[in-house]
């Protein structure tokens, strides 16, 4: 969902910044914005409702700087406007925030009490608030929390430059109050002497001056006199400052602090909110996705939830919130900058569906066992005789996650004659599941970091339940958390709309079931059976990729209409409620998915020539009964585009979609290919923003 870049080092932070918003942007957001420390150690802040290259065109003069930090914002508290952007102000702090503070409206009252004045409607500003407080910034009595030598330039509608935290400040007083800074510590590590800090607060330890609210020279000292703004009583350290605000928040949060005080550091935190550190020559980075860091750095760490970092251009220190040491060793990141380039495609949903080919070929490389006939997955770190104890599956996924995981739960239950079921997991965490001993559960999410199937994985944990990962990406949140698993090796997938990690996961899961059948009463002659179907599957999505421009031609017509219903009966059931997910996210048509047997149950009074039926039908023993729901639709004169094989007669149709045929367990792979195509270009024609659909994120990291 938002992004978050950070940069400290000795360049000019502000084009790495914009460089890493940019790759961020496949995640949703609404608005952007940078906080920088300049040269002479003021604090600048530039934000507004725009992309981020509107950003980085409407920047002020001169204005770069470092450490620095960058957000993209995707609205959960207020609308998206210029004062609800990111970075929140209070003083000589700046904060990036993604997640949710639960306890938002609880602290504002207590912070408004205390004299804070707020700006914004987000809950993000009261960590700002909270966390300037703790480093020992008061606001002057009457004045305004921002404080006039901290001013911030924002970019509004209008085209004027004004203070997004502090309207009544000037912008020549942003970058030219200074004040000297304590010899501060953060993490252990020791601060460089006298550092230079903009604005109204100064450190421990270091006499330095400021301006009075009305112009005169102020010492700043440890004694505190009437309107200055340091408390004596706190010792000026930025991560203590973070530790200590973050004990009174309830909610998630990947932030990134910025202290106009202490300009040799940045202070990341993270619970429920991916942040990862990127090490690099002299110079550090923090982000909320690896995506940020490619162009820079391979070597990255990820924090755990509870960690706090502090970071600076020669390295990095993360402990506890209750101040214990942690360590990490560093990974390495297997994308590239290629992988986040579009490579010449217009659009990277476009792209990603033609890379499906070569994406299947990695979900299976080095994890077939021809020898056996079944498939060799090392990561579940489950042996034969405890995958024999296992007496049901259950599958947990949000959105296109879910539905792969309905795929698979029927793949398990074909194949290994395990009793399997998928469910939504932000609807398994709330309802006080039981948890069997005896059931396996399957966490599946793309990005590793979808917020429901973490809280779904942490709660089977509390309770005993044994839970393997289905996820793409390297060292997330979820890969971490489980017991085992299986990694996808799509790649990275930047458009919004799942795309080929919905094909690698149902890829994943058919391994999976292999397995599991073969360790149970799977015959090797049916092994070898998927295992061949499994090698046809590359070369079959080709062949259904060469049918792009007629389905692009029944997606132009189509998009006439107002809506579809799309249907399908067991195996093509997942297949038509994904099919529908997808049609909607990027064409913003209305589109439903129903059990092609329940569609007399009461749809059926919907269907007619105004509302075109999109029917999965795959040629297995149910075909038949496939064929009578068709005919229940063209007796009411509704249009039918039937997705099948080629044993269906085509007069049962008005339009028909032919995709290879592969074995029975294995054909919905290949079905919902087409799908994918006619919601892209039924979006391009529509002349919708096809890789950042309105409303959507990446990866939901919040309720």
């Amino acid at each position: 969902m938002c992004g978050i870049v950070a940069h400290v080092g000795s360049r000019d932070c502000v084009p790495i910044l914009l460089e890493g918003l940019a790759q961020l942007e496949y995640r949703g957001y609404d608005s952007a914005g940078l906080a920088v420390v300049n040269r002479s150690g003021g604090l600048r802040v530039h934000k507004a409702k725009t992309r981020v290259a509107g950003l980085g065109s409407s920047l002020p003069a001169r204005f770069k700087g470092g450490p620095g930090i960058g957000h993209t914002r995707w609205a959960t508290h207020g609308e998206p406007n210029d004062i609800n952007a990111h970075p929140h102000v209070v003083g000589p702090v700046a904060v990036v925030h993604n997640g949710i503070i639960e306890n938002a409206d609880e602290l504002r009252v207590k912070l408004i009490a205390e004299g804070a004045e707020f700006i914004s409607e987000t809950d993000s500003e009261v960590l700002a608030h909270l966390i300037a407080r703790a480093g020992g910034y008061l606001p002057r009595s009457g004045g305004t929390e921002g404080g006039a030598e901290y001013a911030a330039d924002a970019l509004h509608e209008n085209g004027t430059a004004a203070n997004a935290s502090t309207a009544n400040a000037s912008a020549a007083d942003a970058s030219t109050a200074k004040a000297s800074a304590a010899n501060g510590t953060a993490g252990g590590g020791s601060g460089r002497n006298g550092a230079q800090a903009s604005g109204k607060a100064g450190g421990t330890g270091k006499r330095g001056s400021a301006r009075n609210g009305d112009g005169t020279d102020r010492a700043l000292g440890t004694d505190r006199a009437p309107g200055t703004d340091r408390d004596p009583g706190t010792d000026g350290d930025l991560e203590e400052a973070v530790r200590q605000a973050l004990t009174s928040v309830v909610g998630t949060y990947g932030i990134a602090v910025l202290d106009a005080r202490y300009p040799d550091r940045i202070v990341a935190a993270r619970n429920g909110s991916p942040v990862v550190l990127g090490i690099g020559d002299k110079e550090m980075f923090v982000a909320s996705d690896v995506a940020a860091l490619v162009r820079y750095t391979r070597q990255v760490v990820h924090l755990d939830d509870g960690e706090v970092a502090t970071v600076r251009a020669d390295g990095f220190h993360t402990s506890t919130l209750d101040a214990r040491t942690t360590t990490h060793e560093p990974s390495v990141i297997e994308a590239d900058l290629h992988s986040y380039s579009a490579d010449g495609y217009t659009h990277f949903m476009r792209k990603e569906i033609h890379e499906q080919p070569r994406t299947v070929e990695r979900a299976l490389r080095g994890r077939l066992e021809e020898r056996f006939h079944t498939a060799h997955l090392g990561g579940l770190n489950i042996d034969a005789r405890q995958a024999r104890a296992i007496q049901r599956v259950k599958i947990l996924g949000c959105g296109s996650a879910y539905y792969a995981g309905q795929v698979g739960a029927q793949l398990i239950e074909e194949l290994a004659r395990i009793p399997a079921d998928a469910e939504a997991a932000s609807e398994f965490r709330y309802r006080n599941p039981v948890v069997e001993a005896d059931t396996l559960y399957i966490a599946v999410s793309q990005s590793g970091e979808t917020h429901d199937t973490l809280a779904a994985v942490r709660e089977l944990k509390r309770k005993g339940g044994r839970v393997i990962g289905v996820v793409n990406a390297v060292g997330s949140a979820i890969a971490r958390e489980c017991e085992g698993g299986v990694y996808l090796h799509a790649g990275p997938e930047i458009s919004v709309t799942s795309t080929k990690t919905f094909t690698a996961t149902c890829v994943v899961f058919s391994l999976l079931a292999l397995h599991l059948g073969r360790i149970h009463d799977l015959s090797p002659a049916d092994g070898a059976r998927v295992i061949a179907g499994l090698h046809a599957l590359p070369g079959q999505v080709s062949e259904v990729l060469a049918q792009e421009e007629r389905i692009a031609d029944l997606a132009k017509d189509l998009t006439g209409y107002h809506g579809m219903f799309f249907v399908g009966r067991v195996r093509g059931w997942p297949i038509a409620r994904e099919g529908a997910q997808k049609l909607k996210e990027v064409s913003y048509l209305h589109a439903e998915a129903y059990p092609a047997s329940e569609l007399k149950h009461g749809p059926l009074a919907l269907v007619g020539p105004d509302l075109p039926t999109v029917a999965v039908v795959p040629d297995d023993e149910l075909r038949d009964k496939n064929i009578s729901t068709l005919g229940e639709v063209k007796a009411r004169r509704g249009r039918i585009l039937a997705v099948g094989h080629g044993t269906l007669d085509r007069r049962l149709a008005d339009d028909m979609v032919e995709v290879p045929k592969n074995e029975p367990e294995l054909d919905p792979i290949l079905l919902s290919v087409p799908l994918q195509l006619l919601a892209y270009h039924a979006a391009v024609t529509l002349g919708n923003d096809v890789d950042k659909p309105r409303n959507l994120a990446k990866s939901v990291t919040v309720e």
